[in-house]
Parts: C-alpha cells; structure tokens; sequence
C-alpha cells in the first residue's frame, strides 16, 4: 500500500507526518550514566559529564589520554558564541566574527553487564562540523555536515560492569570561510545513549500517512522497520540476524493518552537484517491538524517476540490534507488558507547554536503573536526540537536541506562535500523529519548556482529521486533567484512540484503567464533593513543599500544603524510593504517567507566591520519587536492593532515623521498635547498613514475609530531624565531542570516609567539562589560586548539578561544596577 503522490499541476495532498521523537526516559547523571535495567528500548540525555578542551591533540582519541585539566560541561555546547569579537577571525563578519577552530570533548561512562546483549547506539542531533567519532580507541565515522543527525553503534567496542569506556568527538571548524552566515562550533544539539534489543524498530524507522482523509474517517498507513541482529555475535557484528518471527501492534492514542484505534501483525518473518511491514489503521471521526488547531494523536508501535515485549517505538501523528494550486494558491483541510511564513536561521541570538527548547520556543510565541504561520528552515535542516514545537504550536515548516550544491558559494564549504555525502544527508533529512505534520514541503536548495547551467538538470533530478523514493506525500521544492525559464536549469529538469522564486516582486503578477499550470510561492522577500529603535528622515523616500560586488558601502550611517522606518532594504530585495502588497491581491500566489523572522548573527549587510550581525529581522537579535512586527500584526492577524511611532525626544522645531499601523478601524486621529493634528485614513493599498508633526515636547496621542466609535488608543510621551530600571521577566516560574530559561527585559526609564529612547547605561546584572545568566544582549547590530556575561549595555533604552534554571528548585532574584539609576530586581521561581 503507497501513500497517495502528486498529480500535477494540481499538488493535491493528502498525508500526515511527524517526527520520529522518542519516549525519553529520564534519568538523573552523575559522572556515569545510570542505565535502566528492564525496558526494552531505553534512551538516555547523554548531556551531561563532558570534558572539552579548545585546541588540537592526536592523543585525545586515546583512552588512557588524562583530560583531567580538561574543561567541564553539559552540551549542547557552542564555543563560537563564547568567544571575543575580532575583524581578524578568520570566519570574517559573514560569519558573526567569532573565533572557530578545532576542539575535543571526551566523555567517561560505565555499560551495566545486564547490557552486554543489547545493541547500543550514540545520537548526534547535528555537529558543527567535521565531527569524528572514537569509542574506546576505535573510530566510528565522520560527519562533514554539521546540520546532520547520525549515530553510531558502540556494541561491538563496549567494556561492561565495572570497565569505564570513553567516547571521544574532534569537531573541526578550523577551514574558513566555510557558510555565509554564523554556524556555532562544537557539539550545539542534543546527545542521547539508545539501547534496544536485538530485534528492535530501526533508527527513525516508522513512516506514518494518512492516504486518505475525511471527517468521517482517516486511512492511516504505518511502515515500520524492523532491525534484526539476532545471533549475529557468532557470525561478525556486521552481519544480519538469523530469521525471526515477531507480532506488531501498532495503537493510535488520542490527545487526551485514550486507545482510539489498532490494528497487529501476526507472524511477520524477519529474513533480512531490516524488513519494512505495513499497517493500515481506520480511525474514525478524526481530529484535524491546523495551523489554528494542531491536534496531534501518537502512534505507539510495539514489537513481540512469543509474548514477550522486545520493542516499543513512539511516533506522534496529526491529520491534514492539503492542497498547492496553480489558480488559488494554498489550501489546509478544504480552507482557503495564505502561507504567511518567515525565514529564520538556526542561531538563537545570545545563546548562539547551543540548542535550548525554550529558546526556540520563545522565537516561536513572538512570531505567532505576530500573524506569522509558516517558517522556511534556512538553509539547512532544523534541530529535531524545533520541528516538535512547530507541531505542537501550528506552524508549516519548509524543510530545507542546503544552501549550495556541488558549485560552492564560500571557499571551505559544503560543496568540498557534495559528491561523497550529499545522498546520505539528504536522506537522513528526509528519513528524521517525514512524520512531522508541521512539514508541508521539502525545498533542495537555496539560490542554488547550478540554475545557471546544464549540471542543474541531473542534479535536480537525482535530489527530488531521492526524496520521492522516501516520501511522496509533499512537493519538492526549491528556493530560486532566476525567473525567466528558458535561463533556470532547475526549473527545466521538470523536477519540481512546487516552484520558490526569491525576490523580484514585480514578476509576481506574470507568473500564470510565466509559469503556466505550476504552483508556485515566494520562497525569500523583503530583506529589508531596519535597526530597532533608529529613525532617519524624511522617512517617505525608499533606499536601496549596497551595490553588489567589490564596490566599498559608503552610504549609511556613521553609527552602522538603518532607519526603523520601512523604506530602507538591501539592493536585491524590497521593503516590507512593497513586498506584501504585491503577495496580498493575488490569490495565485500560495504564500511567502519574509527574510527574515529574527535578526541572525552574521551577514551585517551593508555594513563593513564593526557590524557583526544582520539587520533584516523583523525582531532584532533579541527578540525584541521592530517597528514593522506590528505592520504584519495588521495584516496577519484578527485582533485590533494601533502601533505609533517614533519616539518622542527630537531636537525642538525639528520635523518628524509619524506613523501608524491600525487595523479594524476607517481612521486614526493625532493629537499633539491634546491638539489635533489631523485624521488620517488609508487610501488604496496604503498599509500606514503618515503625519509630517514640528516637534514639541509632550504627549502624542493617537485614537483609531470604526464608524465614528473608538477602537483603540496609544500614547507616547517624551522621556525625562533616565532615573531607574525597569525589569520584566517573560516567565516566573521555571523548571528545575537545569535548562529552562526565564528572558528578562530590562528597561531605562524616567521618574515616570516613560522609556528613555537614546538611554546607552551599562547593566549590571547579579544574580541570587539558583539559576546564572546564559547570554545578554541589546538587539544593536554592531555592539562588540560579548554575549556571555553579567553586563551590558542598553541600546535605545533596552537590554535583555537570559536566565538559566539549574537542577536544584528555589527562589532566583535577577538584580539590575546601573550607575545614577534606580536599580530594580525580579523574583523568579525553579520548581
């Protein structure tokens, strides 16, 4: 039984996917990890107990090598983002200017003799990058690509009872310029211990669809594939099992953990070391996934050997059906529906790769809040967390896999890798995230260079091959610069079901001209600069920074800042509004990705150092919102929205330009000190309105109005002299897990709690009971104070301390001092 694929031109989808993802048993490390006795698949957080030394040393392989003078650690560990700024580094600003090189992490750890029959496994999240493996002495492998998950077994190598074992990883990150924006070093994702029996469910081994959907009844298919090493001791480790024969149950679970539907195998013959078994499974009455409402069932699957449980394997399942039209655009489960996406990288500003579950979590609520519905992962593949808070919050992910093929686009990158790697990772990519209901499309590449030449033909060809052999429930796509046909390899190859086409708005109208019968959306947009809390006037003329190629930026700004008005962006894009506008009034187009959600690390376009991170964020590297978040809050979201701006402390006499973001409402009026200063209503496509106000101090105030009536009221009032701090944590109570995380906000402000809107104070943090600070940061593009520390300085009256839970449950008191302020202080909970 297949799952139903595509028909074109009309990519008419029906399928449900979710992540492989693990019944975690947690358990509490000490130097060694403790093992449960009696589970047939136990999976263990392999975090804790690392030594790591920055450097370069043969020896560290050995076991017998003393890492004593070594540095200790939990992972996910990034030694990029822990280091200095400096123009000398060799990853350049592209690349965040932080330090990369090599480095070693070793790890000591007792097996129980209760194992020593059981098949072990060490998973690797992602690496960045070059990683090799050593278990006691014995290599296991390379993994060139950093944004691959893999692991290897350790059985074979293993020392059992009271024999300690040592693993050891080198992560090479030495050969620069290697990406074109920051990657983190080190081991930056998760690491678990896995052991199973020898007959078990293979490593993301379950492929769960959903052929065919209605509200009466979902046909769920299940692939489940069985890894079997019985006996293979007495014939070589690399050697398949003998024949076995086991029964499979497969159990549906609703949201609620009720037995909602099953179905078991009886008497499935395992002959070969991996035998795939398929389940059909009705379950009635579903429960859709939405962005709105993303329902999600679990499919337990347990494997038996003559009565005797041997394997029990968890895949979370959601239910959807959808649909890419050439004419219409986009549709979920019958409705209508505009993809309103967002491209993000990988970094989590502060804390740097290190992945935190929180932290990405925090990304996610803002961009929700915002409207936004969709996420392109750029340009390579997303931490496995990421993908499980995409389901669970409702977001359609793009699933992308790289940013260049076998053409490289930096001198040390990926492209020294394609011809020996690029199948498996792309494999695995596929392999990891197919159960993901969150995952609507799977994109090959970004701006890929062999477009411009014949190679894009067979590449593309051999790439979409390679997915659709694992997956044909959801287009292949691929994010493309070239919009005339005839000039676009990867177009020809006829590969794609789905047509990304970046920048270049102006074509957009043309594309059922240009690209009859083919669906097609805005993969990249916008690019456009913008530093939080910065304002350049007149603001109603747009310009376009930088040229493109050798030529010096000499435009800009002194202070390496872009005006918070929409009208500056990169020379390849568009502001906000141009961009929007032109998706908005054509139902043709199925959606867009805005580059990009968040300010990144790297990439300072166009700025020259000091400038260390990019300006394209809808949010800054904070988190904190930009003037714009709020013009996609008027237009992506249902609630009422009045958002003016700029601030109010200019020179007297000076002219400023002020405007305003509304929704659900025909007009705003303007007061200055409580004169009117004009209505304003927008006309045509107008996406703000605009009053050009001699300044004077005091309070402006604006007021929305739909038929006449009051909808919503704003005010901003010049700041006085700054006078204390204000602070505001976005969570009090945390988990004490030693990885949950509480964001505070900390705020200069006047004697009355107006925001000082050029304050610059350094802030000094303390910290009392338990929890320490991750990371600090102010959202400015060219600070070059570091991110691990215990100060910092405001930036346009704001700065954030990020605080960390440890494992012990107690009160945290966050203080904040400045000199001449008031100093405040939050009181958060660990439980």
């Amino acid at each position: 039984m297949t799952t139903r694929g595509f028909k074109k031109p009309h990519l008419s989808i029906i399928s449900n996917q979710h992540h492989v993802s693990l019944l975690y048993l947690l358990l509490t490390l000490l130097t060694y990890p403790v093992f449960a006795q009696n589970e047939p698949r136990t999976i263990l957080d392999f975090n804790k107990g690392w030594q790591f030394y920055l450097g370069d040393n043969a020896k560290a392989k050995d076991v017998a090598f003393d890492d004593s003078n070594w540095r200790d650690l939990t992972l996910p560990h990034d030694w990029s983002i822990e280091g200095q700024f400096s123009e000398h580094h060799l990853s350049t600003t592209q690349e965040g200017a932080l330090p990369t090189g090599i480095g070693w992490y070793r790890k000591t750890f007792a097996v129980p003799a209760s194992s020593k029959n059981k098949v072990i496994f060490i998973e690797f999240d992602g690496v960045y990058r070059n990683s090799e493996v050593w278990i006691n002495g014995h290599s296991l492998g390379i993994r060139p690509y950093g944004y691959s998950s893999f692991r290897y077994e350790l059985s074979t190598y293993l020392k059992f009872g009271s024999e300690k074992n040592v693993l050891a990883v080198r992560v090479d990150n030495a050969a620069q310029p290697n990406s074109r924006w920051y990657t983190g070093s080190g081991i930056y994702r998760n690491v678990r211990l896995v052991t199973t029996s020898t007959i078990a469910v293979d490593q993301w081994g379950t492929f769960v669809s959903t052929p065919t959907v209605t509200n009466q009844k979902a046909q769920v298919l299940v692939q489940v594939s069985i890894r079997n090493v019985v006996g293979r001791h007495s014939s070589g480790w690399n050697s398949g099992g003998t024949p076995q024969s086991v029964n499979i149950t497969s159990v549906i679970l609703d949201a609620s953990g009720k037995e909602v539907a099953t179905q078991t195998r009886t008497s499935v013959q395992l002959i070969d070391t991996l035998t795939t078994v398929a389940q059909q499974i009705d379950l009635l009455n579903p429960t859709l996934w939405s962005v709105n409402k993303p329902y999600l069932y679990t499919v337990i699957t347990r494997v038996y050997q003559q009565n005797r449980l041997v394997d029990s394997y968890q895949t979370p399942l959601g239910i959807r059906y959808f649909r890419f039209d050439p004419a219409t655009g986009f549709s979920v489960n019958g409705q209508p529906t505009k993809i309103l996406g967002v491209c993000l990288h990988h970094d989590l500003g502060a804390l740097g790769a290190a992945v935190n579950r929180r932290a990405i979590q925090r990304q996610l609520e803002l961009l929700k809040a915002m409207g936004c519905n969709a996420i392109r992962t750029a340009h390579n593949p997303p931490a496995p967390e990421f993908l499980d808070l995409c389901d669970e919050m409702g977001f359609i992910v793009m699933d992308e896999a790289f940013d260049m093929w076998k053409k490289k686009k930096s001198k040390q990158d990926y492209g020294l890798n394609w011809d020996a790697w690029h199948k498996t990772d792309l494999e695995d990519m596929v392999r990891r995230d197919r159960n993901h209901p969150s995952i609507f499309m799977w994109s090959i590449g970004n701006e890929i260079r062999e477009q411009f030449d014949s190679t894009g033909l067979t590449i593309t060809k051999e790439l979409a091959g390679i997915v659709k052999k694992l997956d044909t429930t959801r287009p292949v796509t691929s994010a493309l610069t070239e919009n005339i046909p005839d000039k676009n390899f990867i177009y020809r190859s006829g590969a794609l079901d789905l047509l990304g086409f970046n920048y270049k708005h102006e074509a957009y109208a043309e594309f059922p001209k240009t690209f009859p019968n083919q669906a097609v959306l805005a993969s990249e947009t916008g690019s456009s600069l913008q530093t939080r809390g910065h304002y350049d006037m007149p603001s109603d003329s747009i310009r376009m920074w930088g040229k493109g190629g050798p030529a010096k930026f000499t435009d800009g700004n002194p202070d390496w800042t872009a005006s918070a008005y929409d009208n500056e962006a990169a020379y390849w894009g568009s502001t906000h509004e141009q961009t929007w506008k032109a998706i908005k009034k054509l139902p043709h187009m199925a959606g867009l990705f805005v580059w990009t959600g968040f300010d990144y690390l790297g990439e300072p376009h166009p700025y020259p150092w000091p400038a260390r991170s990019s300006y394209f964020g809808i949010l800054d590297l904070a988190g904190f919102p930009k003037d714009s978040y709020y013009l996609y809050q008027t237009e992506w979201t249902d609630k009422p929205v009045l958002h003016i701006f700029p601030h109010w402390n200019w020179q007297k006499g000076k002219t400023v330009d002020v405007w305003a973001y509304y929704n659900q409402a025909d007009e705003v009026e303007l007061f200055l000190n409580d004169n009117s200063l004009g209505i304003r209503k927008k006309n045509g496509d107008d996406l703000h309105v605009m009053w050009r106000v001699p300044y004077e101090p005091g309070t402006l105030k604006a007021v929305s109005r739909k038929d006449g009536k009051p909808v919503l009221t704003r005010t901003i009032s010049t700041a006085g002299k700054a006078a204390k701090i204000q602070v505001i944590a976005d969570r009090n109570t945390l988990k004490a897990d030693g990885k949950d995380l509480s964001f505070i906000t900390v705020n200069i402000v006047d004697e009355q709690g107006n925001l000082v809107p050029d304050a610059n104070h350094l802030i000094t943090f303390a910290i009392v009971g338990e929890g320490t600070i991750a990371g600090v940061d102010n959202g400015y593009q060219a600070s070059l104070e570091p991110f691990k520390a215990s100060y910092r300085k405001a930036y346009n009256g704001k700065c954030l301390a990020i605080i960390q839970s440890t494992e012990k449950a107690g009160k945290v008191t966050v203080k904040a001092r400045a000199e001449g302020l008031q100093e405040a202080e939050v009181e958060l909970v660990s439980k």
